[in-house]
């Protein structure tokens, strides 16, 4: 099994990107690794820090596509860019996975135009694995893929996200919820109320139906469903919150004495929930819906985050889902809903 490595995707490229590389190796991963970039830049990384090239190979691409060019124009005009070039190979078949922390318009311009869609998926979306207060974690999609939805959308992001959650996350049975602004089942707007009613039809999935904003890390619900633009804005609200109460929490702790010495008693449970809540210690969101296994990390991560991401793409390898994806959505009963 091989995956391939956008070196240069991300803020803290390469080297991070590199060094993540390298942890994989390291801790065990199953895969071959190849870094998709500059060769000289590489090359001198792993020359400066006295990294091991173990199981690790090198693709040239001279290009980067940046998070504020515009995707489909920078995707044609950057032919020998990391992505391209990376998402090419994948395509000949030679490589298993690509994974980049670069610009998520480009990799999914760049994913559908290359790769593919699988037959019978209305759109492609990013699947990213949130933690919850119970530990499970839970899928939660369109994460940011599809800003602009349709009911059709939103049941294909569902039964793709149930897909994953047996197959790779283990769950017998996933609990599924549809985000909206209250649990009601009359509540939401026209987009939550077709997608309430056509999921209701599915009979061979656990729809759980509209649950809050506030649900989505309690870990009662294996997958959360709704839109790109609602997803992003409610994982992004997600983090920021967390780096709120961690930057307050740290401002009292260092107010007086006596919380000083509090946090002193706390200072493992802080640390414990610190690394759970902490997106560079978990992995990145994968793209459902493609001829590909395609991961996407988020653009700060550091080396853990690579390396979590990289051992994601392994178990998505071995456990490839894109033939049952191709089969539940082209069902007689899937492609007859109705979407009023």
């Amino acid at each position: 099994m091989k995956i391939l490595l956008d070196a240069f995707g991300g803020d803290n490229s390469p080297l991070e990107v590199i060094k993540g590389a390298v942890e994989y190796i390291a801790e065990g991963g199953a895969c071959e690794v190849c870094l998709v970039g500059m060769e000289d830049v590489i090359n001198k990384i792993f020359e400066e820090n006295g990294y091991s090239k173990k199981n690790i190979s090198i693709m040239n691409a001279t290009e980067i596509i940046t998070c504020h060019e515009a995707p489909t124009t920078a995707f044609k005009q950057k032919p020998d860019s990391t992505i391209t070039v990376g998402l090419k190979a994948l395509k000949t078949g030679e490589y298993d996975a690509f994974v980049s922390a670069g610009s998520t318009g480009a990799l999914l311009t760049a994913g559908v135009l290359l790769t593919g869609r699988i037959k019978g998926v209305s759109r492609p979306a990013l699947g990213t694995l949130l933690p919850t207060i119970k530990g499970n974690p839970t899928l939660f999609m369109d994460c940011g893929a599809n800003a602009d939805c349709k009911p059709q959308n939103l049941v294909h992001f569902a039964l793709m996200a149930d897909i994953y959650m047996r197959r790779i996350g283990g769950v017998k049975n996933p609990r599924i919820g549809l985000l909206c602004n209250g649990t009601e089942d009359q509540k939401g707007n026209e987009l939550t109320h077709a997608t309430f009613k056509a999921l209701k039809q599915i009979k061979t999935i656990n729809f759980a139906g509209n649950i809050e904003g506030r649900d989505i890390l309690t870990g009662e619900y294996d997958v959360v469903v709704t839109d790109g633009f609602s997803g992003n804005v409610a994982v992004k609200s997600i983090e920021g919150a967390a780096n709120a109460i961690i930057a307050i929490l740290k401002e009292n702790i260092m107010s007086s004495f006596k919380a000083k010495m509090g946090f002193l008693l706390m200072k493992k449970a802080f640390k414990k929930t610190m690394k759970q809540m902490d997106y560079n210690s978990r992995s990145g969101a994968v793209f459902l819906g493609v001829n590909g296994t395609i991961c996407k990390t988020h653009g700060s991560s550091k080396s853990p985050a690579f390396k979590a991401t990289l051992f994601q793409a392994e178990q998505a390898i071995k456990e490839d889902i894109r033939e049952e994806i191709f089969e539940v959505l082209n069902r007689e009963d899937i492609k007859s809903l109705t979407f009023d």
